[in-house]
């Protein structure tokens, strides 16, 4: 029985102490962003900022979820349980990825769109000097840049 023990321990090392596998709110974070091509990073940071993990989160203006998305914002990428947690991830990807196309990949434009709506980033570009836009956008690449350049972490014996 012992050894059986054992063999099922080193067999399957995330029964054993200390190993644990992602989320469940992680696993949908890489999952829609290998998806929709996307950084995993990026949709993480996002989500840092916007909500610190909490799929209740609610805003003043009505934003929801992990990933804050307007009432309008969820319907129009599919999220019509907008607390539930896959369909708040996977909208907000699909937002990011059609924001990743409009603003041809830059990070930046994508993260103050995100954060101001892609009509006003879109017609100023990175003249939109919004002292909260501009902060918002640190926020997320400090965040981003800690997500992707972050050490892997050793594992635990």
């Amino acid at each position: 029985m012992r050894l059986l023990c054992l063999l099922l321990v080193f067999a399957t090392p995330q029964l054993g102490l200390g190993a644990t596998g992602p989320s469940r709110t992680e696993w949908y974070v890489e999952h829609y962003a290998a998806h929709y091509r996307v950084p995993p990073e990026l949709i993480a940071a996002l989500i840092d900022v916007e909500s610190r993990w909490n799929p209740n989160a609610l805003s003043n203006k009505g934003a929801m979820g992990l990933m804050q998305l307007m009432p309008a914002t969820a319907r129009r990428f599919g999220a019509f349980q907008p607390f539930d947690e896959e369909q708040n991830i996977a909208a907000g990807t699909r937002y990011v990825t059609t924001l990743m196309w409009e603003f041809r990949g830059d990070l930046r434009l994508v993260a103050a769109a995100y954060f101001a709506g892609d009509h006003w980033i879109e017609k100023k570009q990175l003249n939109y000097q919004n002292p909260d836009v501009v902060a918002y956008v640190l926020a997320v690449r400090r965040r981003y840049m800690m997500r992707k350049y972050a050490a892997p972490k050793p594992p635990r014996r």
